[in-house]
């Protein structure tokens, strides 16, 4: 049988570079070829964080990124086929998510924006690029966030156990696979988001390897309690959430800046640990297993105390399911193409509250 090959690209909210994934569609279960990974630069990651806010001249610094982002998009699909030793006219699509840079799912506002110049991305690799995946879902009602959990369902289900897929990027969130049950998703609270900014401030490092700063320090109960006290963390689902609100301007409010940095990090772990378990205990209660992918899946010191907080559940990474942790939401955006190609509904209205699934992404052809 001919490959039928899709690649995804996919940039999160971590901040911490492209991830590029060639997929093989033409079994019944897709299958990863080659994965490809672009760090940002420093001064990238800057000019993408100042967008998060408000600021002078920011349409014209959002078009130029949006160009930049795009050739480096670009350049990680060259690479990626070069990796693979396929021409690009062997693929069908590329599927580009886009670096998030306002999420505002709120009914006042209800817009959000992933910066990537589909049309600049075509051009470049003379590939039909499909993008824009969050505003159909947006336009029917939906938050148009997490997208995943279509995908985690199609590539995890098992149908004689309740699973749950743990995704730990910049935001956290859980997707509830219960062959008895609607599929549920959702964010849960911050994942790395808080714990990548307090380790560049104090140690100069964008992430705290294997959660080993953390681990030296001890866990400020009254800090968490106050933490925890937010109403993201007690509103009902469908619910997503990014920067606008977990940032490290709302954390400096809850703090006196008298504690010791490492017990603030070990503190900001334990309420990523916190807000996972809880999700699970409260709207999973049957699952059995636990599956973790993302950069946080990789911090040891998350993944030993999650254990510890959810006794009697199997706790692993999704790559024992077949996906490497680490290239499962890329591969979740190849497969959101070829849905959109094949014209087959991608988003889950139980999941994001839309009036229902739809058909998600706009197409820019070779």
């Amino acid at each position: 049988m001919a490959p039928v090959y899709y690649i995804g690209i996919m940039s999160g909210t971590s901040l911490d570079g492209v991830d590029a994934v060639l997929i093989d569609f033409s079994a019944p279960v897709p299958v990863l070829i080659r994965t490809l990974f672009y760090p940002y630069d420093d001064q990238l990651r800057t000019k993408l964080l100042s967008l998060h806010r408000p600021d002078y001249d920011e349409l014209n610094r959002a078009a130029i990124l949006s160009n930049q982002l795009s050739c480096l998009y670009a350049e990680a699909t060259v690479g990626l086929l070069r990796k693979a030793g396929i021409e690009s006219q062997q693929i069908v699509a590329v599927g580009c998510h886009g670096q998030t840079i306002r999420h505002c799912p709120e009914v006042e506002r209800n817009y959000t924006i992933q910066l990537v110049n589909a049309a600049l991305l075509a051009e470049l690799t003379r590939i039909t690029v499909v993008a824009d995946f969050r505003s159909r879902d947006m336009a029917a009602g939906g938050q148009g966030a997490p997208l995943v959990p279509a995908f985690h369902q199609a590539m995890f289900s098992n149908p004689n156990g309740h699973r749950v897929i743990v995704n730990i990027g910049g935001i956290a969130n859980i997707t509830s696979l219960d062959p008895y049950s609607k599929i549920i998703g959702f964010d849960c609270g911050p994942g790395n988001i808080l714990m990548d900014a307090w380790c560049l401030r104090h140690l100069g490092e964008i992430y705290d390897k294997n959660g080993q700063w953390a681990a030296r320090g001890h866990v400020i109960s009254a800090l968490l309690e106050e933490l925890l006290t937010d109403h993201f963390f007690s509103c009902l689902p469908p619910k997503s959430t990014g920067r606008e609100l977990f940032n490290i301007e709302w954390f400096e409010k809850k703090i006196s800046g008298n504690e010791a940095p490492e017990d603030v990090q070990a503190t900001l772990l334990q309420l990523t640990v916190i807000t996972i378990a809880r999700s699970i205990q409260e709207y999973c209660p049957t699952a059995e297993e636990i599956y973790l992918c993302g950069g946080g899946a990789h911090n040891i010191a998350l993944l030993d105390r999650l254990v510890d907080v959810m006794p009697g559940k199997k706790v692993a990474l999704t790559d024992q399911l077949g996906i490497a942790a680490d290239w499962v939401e890329a591969f979740a955006f190849a497969w959101l193409a070829q849905q959109t190609i094949s014209r087959k509904t991608g988003s889950l209205a139980a999941v994001t509250g839309a009036q229902g699934d739809r058909i998600l992404g706009a197409i820019y052809p070779a």
